[in-house]
């Protein structure tokens, strides 16, 4: 598990903070999805495969990416709150015992 300072210099620069290599090529490609509307391609598996990412945890990955994506975007357009730190620390919580599935 990730800690509050790994995530803030995750946020800041993923390609200096401290994470595998494995997580970072991850991120690059969350990245690629969300932000530059890119279909995924075998070349952009590829490397987190020689990386040693499982195909399953690609799949989750951008599961859970397709997920926030799509609750982000709806927040966005029917112009949702953002709650206090403690709800999303109880979310957290829930995720972290119960999982995504």
């Amino acid at each position: 598990m990730l800690g509050e300072d790994t995530v803030r210099a995750v946020l800041a620069d993923v390609e200096s903070a401290p994470i595998n290599e494995g997580l970072r090529a991850t991120l690059r490609l969350l990245a690629k999805v969300t932000k530059d509307h890119e279909g995924v391609t075998a070349d952009d598996i590829r490397p987190l495969l020689a990386l040693g990412v499982s195909r399953a945890q690609i799949a989750d990955a951008l599961n859970v990416g397709f997920a926030f994506n799509v609750i982000t975007r709806l927040a966005d357009t029917f112009e949702f709150e953002v709650g206090p730190r403690a709800s999303f620390e109880a979310g957290a919580k829930s995720l972290l015992s119960r999982g995504y599935r």
